[in-house]
C-alpha cells in the first residue's frame, strides 16, 4: 500500500472534533495529529481519515458504517483489532466525527492511567549524552 500523507486541511478539523477536556493531550504521529487521555491513544489522523480506539460495542457499531474498517496501518492485512478507521467522508462531517472521537475518548478515559515512562527511557534517545552524564555522576570526587 502506498503511503498517503495526511492532508494539512484535516489538522484543524481533527482538533475541532476533540473533546474540550483538560485530560486530552495531542502529539504528532503518522505525519498527522493524535490524541491521548491518561496515556492511552484514542484517536489520530492517518491517511485521509481518522483512526479511533473504541470499546467493543462501539467498535461493532463503527464497523457497520459504510467505508469503515479495522485499522491496518501497513495495508498488509495485519489489522489492529481494537482500532477502527472511520470512513473518509467523516472529515467532511464535523458533527459525526466529533461523535465518534467523543466515544473513543469516553472509552479510553475509563482505562486505568498508564504509568509515566522512566527518565532512563528518554535518555536512551540520546545515548552519547546519557553516557557522559552517567560517567560524570559515577566518578568519585577527589579532594586534596
Amino acid at each position: 500500500m502506498a503511503w498517503v500523507k495526511v492532508p494539512a486541511e484535516h489538522h484543524p478539523i481533527f482538533h475541532a472534533a476533540l473533546p474540550k477536556d483538560p485530560r486530552v493531550e495531542t502529539l504528532q504521529m503518522f505525519g498527522g495529529v493524535a490524541a491521548k487521555v491518561n496515556g492511552h491513544l484514542f484517536a489520530g489522523l492517518f491517511g485521509r481519515s481518522t483512526m479511533v480506539w473504541l470499546q467493543e460495542s462501539d467498535r461493532a457499531a463503527a464497523l457497520k458504517l459504510e467505508g469503515a474498517s479495522l485499522f491496518d496501518p501497513m495495508g498488509d492485512g495485519r489489522v489492529r483489532s481494537d482500532k477502527v478507521m472511520l470512513p473518509e467522508r467523516m472529515m467532511k462531517s464535523p458533527a459525526e466525527l466529533r461523535l465518534w472521537i467523543g466515544r473513543a475518548f469516553d472509552g479510553a478515559a475509563l482505562l486505568p492511567k498508564k504509568a509515566a515512562k522512566r527518565k532512563a527511557a528518554a535518555m536512551s534517545r540520546r545515548p552519547a549524552a546519557a553516557k557522559k552524564a552517567l560517567k560524570r555522576r559515577k566518578q568519585p570526587v577527589v579532594r586534596s
